[in-house]
């Protein structure tokens, strides 16, 4: 609930916290994306129904600049970057807290399932929300997964529970239950458990020769528990919880070459955290929030195909984080924002083929923000400072980094009686190597420099509304650059190594529409779309024959559609989503470009409600024209299949 608060806070920059029903809540959200600094794209629940959103990696195909790489099926891992960016550079917030992964640098975003989920937003570069903490200003993008929150007005016992299953072997129960005990404290207990064969077919071409096949060694079982509670002390002071416990056991199929897919790797992950949040204010002034988190991680990899279990691994992190955020408001015109995070990472491998000692870090963000707001004009600044201390409790450590990093948004309403606004920003921002890039066996620099980006955005949106009628849409053209991109090169025959060579350029557009229409009190009509445009070129050496090509796996053309209609009888969502052909690497070898594809599926549903209880029924069907493709390459998506649905709720 106290996230959402802010997000209504933004539009009358003060910090004062009112309690505001679900619908206004909801409609300061949706203006706040046509106001905003920076483009933000949001799907909440509503919009993923009527969409026929059916799972995170499809809610992230509708949002526009997101480029996904999925190894397929419901076990695939899922990881995304933006506009260019690799997926290192994409932040992941879950319920107002960034995600750690200091391994890799990469959110695998398979592990989240939409069912308790609010709203999802993407966030590019910084807007004109300043009371946040100093770690979500470290990143060029950054998705928000707000969960749902508890009921507010009354103290009845609410229960959500629901059954999925569909094609290959998947089902999904899901629990839910949530209850204020008192006007003053409530509580939320989630369980959730999905079970996947995953063993759909494909067919591969060799020629004029085609090999039917079906995915083997693709199984998965993976389940997640979550506690939250809210205790509002008094008027002005409120405390959150959260205890989160995540586990997947999964097989990883291997790739898919003609007459072989043989893989005998396995991996099991575990993520367990619990986090704390304090907020209060003084007068109508003065707000803070503080924020504490433990965050573990583990994974065990094993390939039972190699001898003397040569390839085992596993990998252990934690992560100890206390953040702090005061927001100053002097005047309904200004705002000044101080935020401070500390962080301590740890990572430790099984043997030493796999991390080179035991690595360290302590990280000490600080970002001083201000804010200047009228009826037309808002105006961002905000300067960020980082300190990345390194050590290794055996070997040797990567570098020391330290940066100031500026960055400045503004939104102008042109018309006074109109709801059109123009908008720009720009942000630098770095990226300190990941402990697999510093220190990963025959692969790892500790030598290296961070990752610095520039982002420019300059766009337009607006919105045209009636009683009946509701049409947004927006307009953004971008201009991104990398420097100093870590790439691995060879060293010798057997070993690679990280070094600080690469030089990205991207230059993009994005495009997005979004059409409400009422035709009665029983008939709604939504129609979505967007579509975005990426050159992102390797501009590292001028001499190269690679120099200009477009970045592996990052596609030039990417959009979505869809069409939604609720109805008193079955309410029906026709829906798609493409991205044209990319190349596997950035040499752009022969046979390596990917083509590109169309995905399109229909969505049917229907709420029976009695009383204070409600069951809904759902059917998906996905991939209605059966076409296979691949958003990685050697790793066929699943074609044609089904999802059904039962949802009951008091």
């Amino acid at each position: 609930m106290l996230s959402l608060c802010a997000v209504a806070q933004t539009d009358t920059i003060t910090s004062r916290i009112h309690q505001l029903d679900e619908v206004t809540v909801t409609e300061s959200r949706r203006q706040h994306t046509l106001t905003s600094t920076a483009p933000i794209r949001l799907l909440d629940r509503g919009d993923m129904l009527t969409m026929g959103v059916t799972d995170m990696a499809d809610a992230l195909h509708r949002l526009p600049g997101i480029t996904l790489r999925d190894y397929g099926g419901a076990g695939g891992m899922k990881t995304v970057s933006v506009r260019g960016f690799s997926a290192k550079h994409t932040g992941v917030s879950y319920d107002g807290v960034m995600i750690s992964e200091c391994q890799s640098g990469e959110i695998d975003l398979s592990r989240y399932s939409l069912d308790n989920v609010e709203h999802l937003m993407l966030t590019v570069g910084d807007n004109d929300d300043i009371f946040i903490h100093a770690r979500q200003a470290s990143s060029p993008a950054i998705l928000h997964i707000q969960t749902l929150r508890m009921p507010d007005n009354d103290l009845k016992p609410h229960l959500t529970t629901q059954i999925k299953a569909g094609s290959f072997g998947y089902v999904s129960p899901f629990v839910r239950y949530h209850q204020n005990i008192s006007d003053r404290f409530g509580i939320s207990v989630v369980g959730e458990y999905t079970y996947a064969e995953n063993d759909y077919p494909y067919d591969i071409k060799n020629g004029t020769v085609i090999q039917h096949d079906r995915r083997t060694h693709n199984c998965m079982n993976q389940g997640h528990a979550e506690l939250d509670f809210i205790y509002h002390i008094n008027k002005v002071n409120t405390l959150t919880g959260k205890l989160y416990y995540y586990d997947n056991d999964r097989q990883l199929p291997g790739q898919v070459h003609y007459y072989t897919n043989v893989s005998g790797e396995s991996l099991r992950d575990r993520n367990a955290f619990g986090q704390l949040l304090y907020q209060t204010r003084w007068g109508d002034q003065l707000s803070m929030k503080v924020h504490a988190k433990y965050n573990w991680n583990a994974s065990v990899y094993q390939d039972v195909l190699a001898p003397n279990a040569a390839n085992d691994a596993s990998y252990w992190q934690r992560e100890y984080y206390a953040s702090a955020a005061l927001l100053y408001v002097p005047t309904e015109c200004l705002a000044f924002d101080y935020s401070a995070d500390y962080s301590y990472n740890n990572l430790n491998g099984s043997s030493w083929r796999t991390i080179v000692g035991k690595p360290y870090r302590h990280t000490v963000l600080q970002s001083a923000t201000a804010k200047y707001h009228t009826r037309r004009l808002t105006l961002t600044g905000r300067l960020l400072y980082s300190l990345y201390l390194n050590d290794n409790t055996e070997g040797t450590s990567a570098r020391n980094m330290r940066r100031l990093s500026p960055s400045v948004s503004l939104s102008y309403k042109v018309l006074s009686d109109r709801d059109l606004f123009v908008r720009t920003s720009y942000k630098n921002i770095f990226r300190s190597p990941t402990f697999n890039e510093s220190y990963y066996f025959h692969y790892g620099s500790s030598d290296l420099l961070p990752e610095s980006t520039d982002q420019l955005n300059l766009g337009a949106t607006y919105q045209y509304h009636t009683s009946a009628f509701t049409l947004q849409t927006s307009l953004d053209g971008y201009y991104n650059r990398v420097k100093d991109m870590i790439v691995a090169v060879p060293f010798n025959m057997f070993v690679w190594t990280c070094i600080n060579v690469g030089k990205v350029r991207v230059l993009g557009a994005e495009a997005t529409a979004r059409a409400d229409y009422a035709l009665n009190d029983r008939h709604h009509l939504l129609l979505t779309g967007n579509y975005s445009y990426q050159q992102a070129e390797d501009r590292t050496n001028d001499q190269s024959p690679y120099y200009g090509n477009q970045i592996a796996y990052v596609p030039r053309h990417t959009g979505s559609i869809s069409v939604g209609w609720e109805n008193p009888w079955v309410s029906l969502s026709l829906h798609g989503s493409g991205v044209s052909s990319r190349w596997a690497n950035n040499q752009h070898y022969d046979d390596t470009l990917i083509d590109g594809y169309w995905d399109t599926g229909i969505t049917a549903w229907h709420t029976f409600r009695w009383g204070n209880q409600s069951l809904e029924a759902r059917f998906d069907l996905k991939n209605i024209f059966d076409r296979q493709y691949e958003i990685v390459r050697f790793y066929p998506m699943p074609g044609r299949s089904w999802q059904l649905s039962v949802k009951y709720q008091i």
